[in-house]
């Protein structure tokens, strides 16, 4: 009997985290509603070059849009290191970076984020539908600890 009970106990566990273990990639479990939604390319209203580097600061790190505004985020990545564009809520970002360093080599599909190896660029096209704050950073281990993070304002419409 007890046995079984370690057996169950230990086949829950691994079903928790199976999609880290099984494929080592991380798509479309987290719900984004609270920073908006993914944006449509033809429907962008501005684009904003962000970079990384390996300072492990963003630049720029605080970027103002307007509520309902859809953004094309184009991210270069000027260091020798791997980073990330990650866009969510403060909570969010810290219970993903928890598992980033539990998982670091976990890739990631989600349409809030681009993973860019040295000297790459990519983009993010985001609708931002709520005002408030929404965050970004790299959640590479030891990346958000050094500082890696960002904020977009989102102000009301006019």
């Amino acid at each position: 009997m007890k046995n079984t009970i370690k057996l169950i106990a230990a086949c829950a566990l691994l079903a928790g985290a199976s999609g880290a273990f099984a494929t080592g990639s991380h798509a479309g479990g987290h719900g984004t509603d609270a920073i908006g939604k993914p944006g449509v390319a033809a429907k962008v209203t501005r684009t904003i070059a962000v970079d990384m580097s390996d300072a492990m600061r963003f630049t720029p790190s605080a970027v103002k849009v307007r509520r309902g505004e859809t953004i094309r985020f184009v991210v270069t990545n000027s260091g020798q290191l791997k980073h990330e564009f990650n866009l969510g809520t403060e909570a969010d970002l810290k219970a993903h970076y928890a598992q980033m360093l539990k998982f670091p080599e976990m890739e990631h599909d989600e349409p809030n984020l681009v993973s860019l190896a040295a000297g790459k660029t990519g983009e993010v096209v985001w609708q931002f539908t709520q005002a408030g704050t929404v965050h970004f950073a790299c959640l590479h281990p030891g990346h958000y600890e050094a500082g890696m993070k960002g904020a977009v304002a989102v102000g009301s419409k006019p």
